[in-house]
């Protein structure tokens, strides 16, 4: 009988259940950073950890195949390009780079900082996308065996 990888039946019962939570949480703070503390950095580091919570239950295969390495370097790159284009919009709106040319809401609703929510998503995406490609190229970069290396002993 060959054994899955990943952990117990356990911890991938309960991964399914919290990596969801996990994830709704992280879109929450990244919404709400102009509102309370939090922010797209921190919203990014929440789902980038919900996404090593899924790698650490099911193991390398069983993640990729969710979400690929391809998929990960994309959302990267939309968000870089994204905040980059909210720079230019304050340059070509209103003359100055990053100035904010979205109009203020009312106080302490939503959509009341202008661009500084669509800062918080572009960097969302950036945070959260760099630092769990930083952890896969990490987990799974290995060392070679002492087979591969032809028995030599260090």
């Amino acid at each position: 009988m060959r054994q899955e990888s990943g952990m117990t039946l356990i911890v991938k019962r309960i991964t399914r259940i919290t990596v969801s939570l996990i994830f709704l949480f992280g879109v929450y703070i990244m919404l709400h950073g102009h509102l309370t503390p939090g922010g797209g950095f921190a919203g990014g580091v929440i789902i980038a950890l919900s996404f090593i919570h899924l790698v650490l239950a099911f193991g390398k295969k069983a993640a990729l195949k969710r979400i690929s390495e391809t998929t990960i370097s994309a959302f990267e790159s939309i968000g870089g390009v994204f905040f980059w284009s909210i720079a230019l919009g304050g340059l070509l709106f209103s003359g100055v780079y990053f100035l904010n040319f979205l109009p203020k809401g009312e106080a302490f609703s939503l959509f009341s900082a202008g661009t500084i929510v669509f800062c918080n998503i572009a960097i969302f995406l950036k945070v959260g996308a760099g630092l769990f490609a930083i952890f896969v190229a990490l987990a799974f970069l290995r060392m070679p065996d002492e087979k591969e290396e032809g028995g030599k002993a260090a």
